[in-house]
């Protein structure tokens, strides 16, 4: 395992070490994936029914009617909370994140959000790193990057550098 700065190499090995990463314990009521997004919509219902049409996600809790859901897609989740508070979702004028999904088909995938709606932000574009994304926005503002792997890249071939092993 290569050495980066802050102890980073250090910390990693202690959590492994106490198994903080990975071994989580099962529930049925939170998706398994070890990061899940939260997103903010004005209406949680008509999110559900767009990213199901316009991304291919799959609900897997409904909490209340109007208040949460969780999302699966493949081993990855995303829960869409409600308006509530000081939560909101983005305003039109920035950008303060976007959620990347690595999918199997990056431009038919693409075609089935422009055919529901989704504003195509960047179309489907091969990169050196061996990914092919495109990027799009959904009915919220939310952005979203969808990638397909289309070759095993070492990150020192484009410029990166390699970190912890996986």
């Amino acid at each position: 395992m290569p050495e980066f700065a802050n102890g980073t190499r250090e910390r990693v090995i202690e959590a492994l070490l106490r198994g903080s990463i990975g071994g989580m314990k099962p529930n049925r009521s939170i998706p398994a994936a070890t990061v899940i997004p939260v997103l903010i919509y004005p209406d949680v219902r008509e999110a559900v029914a767009w990213l199901s049409a316009a991304f291919n996600f799959v609900e897997r809790v409904r909490i209340g009617e109007n208040h949460r859901a969780q999302l699966g897609f493949g081993d990855g989740s995303v829960i869409i909370g409600d308006v509530r508070g000081n939560r909101r979702p983005p305003r039109g004028d920035e950008v303060t994140h976007s959620v990347m999904v690595r999918v199997e088909d990056v431009r038919a995938h693409c075609e089935r959000a422009r055919e529901n709606g989704a504003s195509i932000l960047m179309e489907p574009t091969d990169f050196e790193y061996g990914e092919r994304q495109y990027s799009a926005e959904d009915l919220a503002g939310h952005q979203w990057t969808f990638s397909e792997t289309i070759a095993d890249v070492a990150p020192e071939e484009w410029g990166g550098e390699s970190g912890s092993s996986d």
